[in-house]
């Protein structure tokens, strides 16, 4: 007799049925385990073993085989135990086979039999709605955000046995808590660089890609650091988008789910796979991780130049394709890429009274380590200039993160609206194509200097669609349903901004 139970394989944020079969046969005493596990997998015959001999339970002197369906398909990972051990109970008759079949089951075990929360719990929720989810209870919360799932979430091998017998029965799983404190930082705490703090808000009300230069102790950090306290809370399906990725990636904190996007900031030292994900089993790296919210490299020149070239196609596309030789996924990444970057090597180039003997073709030297293409793909480009210690006494100027933050909202609500029946488009960075003819087409005078301004600077097509994405976003800012020549005026600003960088 052939026992099934079900469990999951992970492709990028997708998950895959796999049919767990267990068949226990006459013929010398064995434990083999098919259908191209890992070394995880492989080990889970003495991590179930134990289990079952912690509850008094011993397995026949007989041939157990279990077989992980699709054979073809790669299994990795360590929550292949629990449907593993099920599929064994239900073939001993411990537990009634017909209550697992149609079950998904994922969960480490341990070896005194209790389970240990595994990462994918949500997306395989996700994945397989409509289905029983048996998960450990430190995965249940997780889990239970899916509402079309029932998840069933015990803390022991013997409670699932209990379960599944109907002496004490559990009931589902509730969602975990709402997690993540807003952020407090406030952009009164930044001195003066009015200009740079502008442009923080037209990138944080259309997603668009920021780039700050300038000296060291400028602000530059400072600035950025203050944006999460300028974006709105992710909505309940960009929750949702976001957190399947921390699942995956094990950062889910008890379950909880949190609104705050998400705001990472690797260190130049970061390798590829860091950045763009890889490593054993895929798993995303930073540019998925700030799906939906924002990806602070500062430094940027200091990162490897592999590192900076693989970013021009996800700031593109918006997703990320990792293939590996035993391993081909693909991860969401639609992110708001925020750069920070000294002028030169010292980073006092604009400094003639500190600036090194190779001024200028230090900063020329310095800032060509980010290539032509990439630098192409920043919307807005801003010179940060140094704030004299005088000026740190100067009253506080400017609106704080609240006011800024409410213009932002009321931008981005026009932006869901105009967006709302166009595919893969949310804000104006998305828009494209026929769509963003018609949204951000400026008037005769705004043609214009548009025109005048591609024609005396070599703006490339890429240049000019995003400055056409800029200006409408300038012109939402205003609550302008038309894009007029003095918001062209502004975007084309930020595009020729920076030293050398036009």
């Amino acid at each position: 007799m052939v026992v099934r139970a079900y469990s999951v394989a992970f492709e990028g944020v997708e998950a895959r049925l796999v049919e767990v079969q267990c068949a226990i046969s006459p013929g010398l005493p064995s434990f083999s385990i098919v259908g191209l596990p890992d070394k995880a997998v492989s080990e889970a015959r003495d991590r179930v073993r134990a289990a079952l001999t912690a509850m008094s339970i011993a397995l026949p002197s007989k041939r157990i085989t279990i077989n992980l369906s699709p054979a073809d398909l790669p299994k990795e990972g360590s929550h292949f135990d629990l449907p593993i051990a099920v599929a064994i109970l239900a073939g001993l008759s411990v537990i009634p086979a017909e209550e697992v079949e149609g079950i998904v089951a994922l969960g480490e075990l341990s070896l005194d039999g209790s389970l240990v929360p595994v990462s994918g719990a949500l997306p395989a929720a996700a994945a397989e709605a409509g289905r029983t989810l048996l998960c450990p209870d430190g995965s249940g919360p997780e889990a239970a955000w899916v509402s079309t799932v029932r998840v069933i979430a015990p803390p022991t091998l013997a409670a699932v046995v209990r379960h599944y017998s109907g002496q004490a029965p559990l009931a589902p799983a509730e969602p975990g808590a709402v997690t993540g404190a807003p952020d407090t930082r406030d952009l009164l705490d930044v001195k003066g660089q009015e200009r740079a703090k502008r442009a923080l808000e037209i990138a944080a009300a259309g997603r668009h890609h920021l780039l700050f230069v300038g000296p060291p102790g400028s602000g530059k950090s400072m600035l950025a650091a203050r944006l999460p306290g300028l974006l709105p809370p992710l909505s309940p399906e960009e929750a949702l988008e976001t957190s399947m990725i921390h699942s995956l990636a094990g950062l889910l904190d008890e379950g909880g789910i949190s609104r705050l996007r998400p705001f990472r900031e690797p260190h130049h030292t970061a390798s590829m796979a860091a950045i763009v994900g890889g490593g054993k089993g895929a798993k995303p790296g930073e540019i998925s991780l700030a799906h939906n919210g924002v990806l602070f490299m500062d430094e940027f020149p200091e990162f490897a130049r592999p590192v900076l070239e693989t970013l021009r196609q996800p700031v593109e596309t918006g997703d990320v394709v990792v293939a590996r030789a035993n391993a081909h996924v693909r991860y969401p990444c639609r992110f708001m890429l925020v750069a920070a970057a000294n002028p030169c090597r010292c980073g006092h180039m604009t400094d003639p009274s500190r600036a090194c003997a190779r001024v200028p073709q230090c900063g020329e030297d310095y800032l060509g380590r980010i290539s032509g293409p990439l630098m192409d793909r920043f919307d807005l480009r801003v010179d940060v200039p140094p704030v004299a210690f005088t000026d740190l006494d100067l009253p506080v100027s400017g609106d704080g993160s609240a006011t800024v933050r409410g213009r932002v909202e009321a931008a981005r609500a026009r932006q869901a609206a105009r967006y709302a029946n166009v595919p893969h488009a949310r804000l104006n960075a998305d828009a494209e194509g026929p769509v963003l003819t018609e949204v951000a087409t400026p008037d005769a005078a705004g043609r214009a200097l548009l025109t005048r301004v591609a024609e005396r600077f070599g703006l490339s097509a890429r240049g000019y669609h995003r400055v056409l994405r800029v200006s409408r976003t300038i012109a939402d800012l205003d609550q302008s349903d038309d894009v007029r020549e003095t918001h062209v005026a502004e975007a084309v600003s930020y595009r020729l901004a920076g030293a050398g960088m036009g």
